[in-house]
């Protein structure tokens, strides 16, 4: 001062010393929040089943796909084009051909015996070489609907395949008209596990983000030790920056260790893209419902509450995030309005388009933008919140 130096360069260390002090009380509550974590054997083990089990049993038992279905088989008609068909219902899809009489039919059905009964009416053979408008028919259980839906679809195929072949070789053509070709991408034999465990996964990084970092702030508001917080050199931004960084920092590392030991190498889910990109998605989605998670926390005053705060708006982030089902299946109006408060449909997005078909940053920056734009708000308005009701300001 008294060689007249500048005042800015005065107040430039005095700033670098502020920020040292935010980054230290920072990563002081950081170390706290993670020990607390580790503290709660519950969550922890909570935590472990959502991205080992569930995420194991949801993609090996609950599946929709077609496989071993037991099919009856009624031949009325004994002729070469019926025992083709019969031949042609083959495994994976199905067990074989089991041949009925017209007379056990019903009975089988009525058992449980047998999902699908072909009956091959009488001279069938003969109505399709000559012209003469003829039918299958084909029973279904439909107690089993997806099954029963899907099974009935592939039959029909492959009933139609066989018979167009067959009049084409009697009639002397050697092949169809029309060679159709299906290539499906990315998932070739369309396997349901490739599609349910990353959205597990997804699910359960959702749900667990919320449900710890709301829960940490309502622990300490049950407990009163968020009253020694008040009396601390600290800020809210500090505290609340601490609670979503160390609980998000679990479940990313948790999401991390499922996706590569119990998706890819256990299930044999082939992940496409990179996973250092799909982590950098993770952790944005991850501040953002932590923040989420924070606000109801401050809304709800005891755990009860906050349960029943957080189920229906997993349910909502789940249902309507295009996980499920397909965004497009949704009401114009209802799309636009998730795409824009919720950020679940952008990193389901994201999700797919880097696990599933390896696209890069080039390829999923909106779905970056937007996440981080959401996040923006989301903590923006949680942090308001979070002054409000805990430090009175």
């Amino acid at each position: 001062m008294a060689h007249g130096a500048p005042a800015s360069t005065l107040t430039r260390p005095r700033r670098g010393l502020a920020f040292g002090r935010h980054v230290g009380n920072l990563s002081q509550l950081v170390i706290k929040e993670l020990r607390s974590i580790r503290a709660d054997p519950l969550m922890l083990m909570l935590v472990l089943y959502a991205f080992t089990i569930a995420v194991y049993t949801v993609t090996t038992g609950a599946s929709t796909e077609v496989r071993d279905m037991p099919v009856g088989f009624v031949d009325e008609d004994h002729s070469s084009l019926s025992r083709q068909l019969g031949d042609a219902l083959l495994p994976p899809l199905f067990k074989g051909a089991i041949p009925l009489s017209a007379t056990e039919m019903d009975a089988a059905l009525d058992q449980g015996r047998m999902v699908f009964v072909v009956v091959v009416p009488p001279k069938f053979e003969a109505d399709v070489l000559t012209g003469h408008p003829t039918s299958i028919q084909i029973n279904v259980d439909a107690t089993a609907m997806a099954q029963a839906g899907n099974g009935a679809t592939y039959i029909q195929s492959i009933l139609m395949n066989e018979i167009t072949n067959f009049k084409a070789r009697r009639e002397g053509g050697s092949e169809a008209p029309v060679d159709l070709v299906i290539r499906s991408m990315f998932n070739p034999n369309l396997m349901t596990g490739w599609f349910n465990s990353v959205v597990q996964v997804i699910n359960s990084l959702t749900m667990l983000t919320v449900i710890l970092s709301g829960a940490a702030l309502i622990r300490e508001r049950e407990q009163g030790t968020v009253e020694h917080l008040l009396v601390m050199p600290v800020v809210p931004l500090e505290i609340m920056l601490a609670k979503i960084i160390a609980n998000a920092l679990v479940i990313l590392a948790a999401a991390g260790l499922s996706l590569v030991l119990v998706v890819e190498r256990l299930l044999g889910v082939p992940i496409a893209g990179s996973l250092a990109l799909f982590m950098l998605g993770a952790a944005l989605y991850a501040c953002t419902v932590a923040a989420l998670g924070i606000l109801l926390g401050t809304v709800a005053t005891t755990m009860g509450q906050f349960a029943l705060l957080a189920i229906p708006t997993f349910l909502v982030l789940q249902l309507l995030s295009g996980s499920t089902t397909p965004m497009e299946s949704m009401p114009l109006w209802l799309r636009y309005v998730m795409l824009t408060v919720s950020p679940t449909p952008h990193f389901v997005g994201f999700a797919q388009g880097v696990l599933y078909r390896g696209a890069d940053i080039s390829i999923v920056w909106p779905q970056l933008l937007a996440l981080a734009a959401l996040g923006s708000v989301y903590f923006a308005f949680s942090l308001r919140r979070f002054r409000h009701v805990i430090f009175g300001g």
